[in-house]
């Protein structure tokens, strides 16, 4: 099809404007005037660019010029020293140890989730949108040690969901050359600058309270206290910066994992009633979910399916070639998990959801070359065990009280995140105490 009409099919949903055969392809080019992209599905050229050689293959700066009214130079765009400087303040807090301390919060954010979606029983509910209350609820107790009914929380939960909104897939000044200024709506600049005010509030205010002793020892409190190898810490404008990514990774993946993860329950119900009955033998405790095999393969499948981001771009620092082809520098080098986690030659029904594919050979192997919905190498989310924690806990607290039954077929599309086209709407039941 013409160029123009492939684009605004583009821009309007990045899923269904890729042909059938990127399914199968190992690899495949796209030729623009002003943009040379090329997506690998090949697990070798993956490794390649992801955990081989990173250093060659940078976040691509035509995407993160565009997020850098709101996220600043965060560890999501920067590179370099910069980079390793960020990683290595934020890890710690995200070590595994950590996790066991953070439970609490999270659990209380599940449990609040499920009393709401309990009240709701007996109705066909949009789950999406319960779905990223209860995602923002456990960031904002994780980070802040604050509930999202908090005044504070609730109002930078509302201007990031504005914020959005705003944000297409493409836009035409992701097309532009990245040495190009980028200019940014009126809009989004003044939704960035209202989340980064309520951001600095919350900064400075933790910030008071770690001066008078008085912090909470939540993920806020170690982060701005962590310090490098020159006892340098994160200035009040790079904690701004870090809570924000924290907040729109977090949330906004965590959010749409969960969506994703009730409505397969809800089309699957002899899975669900596996999860159900696990969840139901459940102690309650952090290290009783280690013993959440189902829920956890539940998890797992869902994120093949529905990888909460469905493409990372990265930008080549010099000439390459990839499987004969010249690539030249500056080009966008597209990794798509969604094309992987679906592709015909690395996966057994690719197209069909089966948690019991985890337990399997066939499907350990697949999983080892192609399976990575947090990235991988270097730049792999620091926060993918907290995100599967609570994606375990809160199907775990939900399902041992709910019933999920499915409502109209939800169409994805890919955002910021995949969502549906229309939202997930589901069928809620008290589920019979056994």
């Amino acid at each position: 099809m013409p160029a123009w009409r492939y684009l605004r099919l583009f821009r309007a949903d990045l899923l269904s404007a890729q042909p059938a055969r990127l399914y199968r392809a190992k690899m495949a080019e796209l030729r623009l005037p002003l943009l040379r992209s090329v997506l690998l599905n090949d697990p070798d050229l993956v490794d390649l660019v992801l955990r081989q050689r990173p250093g060659d293959f940078g976040k691509s700066r035509r995407v993160t010029r565009g997020l850098r009214p709101l996220l600043g130079r965060s560890v999501f765009v920067t590179g370099g020293e910069d980079w390793a400087r960020q990683r290595r303040l934020i890890d710690p807090a995200f070590a595994g140890g950590r996790l066991r301390e953070t439970f609490p919060a999270m659990r209380s954010a599940a449990e609040a989730a499920c009393a709401r979606l309990e009240a709701r029983c007996g109705t066909l509910t949009e789950i999406e949108a319960e779905a990223s209350h209860a995602a923002a609820d456990v960031i904002f107790r994780s980070l802040f040690s604050m509930p999202i009914e908090a005044q504070a929380a609730g109002e930078v939960f509302e201007a990031f969901r504005a914020h959005q909104r705003l944000q297409p897939v493409l836009s035409l000044g992701a097309l532009l050359p990245p040495w190009l200024p980028r200019v940014h709506g009126r809009r989004t600049r003044a939704t960035a600058r209202q989340i980064r005010g309520l951001i600095a509030g919350l900064v400075a205010q933790r910030s008071a309270a770690l001066g008078r002793g008085e912090a909470p020892d939540d993920l806020a409190s170690k982060i701005m206290t962590a310090r490098d190898a020159e006892g340098e810490g994160f200035s009040p404008e790079e904690m701004i910066d870090q809570v924000a990514i924290f907040f729109l990774a977090g949330h906004e993946t965590s959010a749409a994992a969960l969506g994703w993860a009730l409505y397969l329950l809800a089309a699957h119900p002899d899975w669900q009633d596996r999860v159900a009955a696990e969840a139901r033998g459940w102690d309650g405790s952090f290290a009783g979910l280690s013993g959440l095999g189902v829920t956890r393969d539940v998890l797992r499948e869902t994120l093949r399916l529905y990888p909460p981001v469905p493409m990372m771009v990265r930008e080549a620092a010099r000439p390459e070639r990839f499987r004969g082809r010249a690539v030249p520098r500056g080009a966008q080098i597209v990794v798509s998990p969604w094309h992987l986690h679906r592709h015909e030659r690395l996966w057994e029904a690719p197209d069909a959801f089966d948690p019991g594919r985890w337990n399997s050979a066939a499907g350990r192997q697949s999983a080892r070359r192609a399976y990575l919905p947090f990235s991988a190498g270097p730049r792999a989310c620091p926060g993918a065990g907290f995100a599967m924690t609570e994606g375990v806990l809160l199907l775990a607290v939900l399902l041992r009280k709910l019933r999920l039954a499915p409502g109209p077929v939800p169409v994805p599309v890919a955002h910021l995140t995949v969502r549906a086209k229309d939202g997930i709407w589901l069928q809620l039941e008290r589920r019979e105490k056994a």
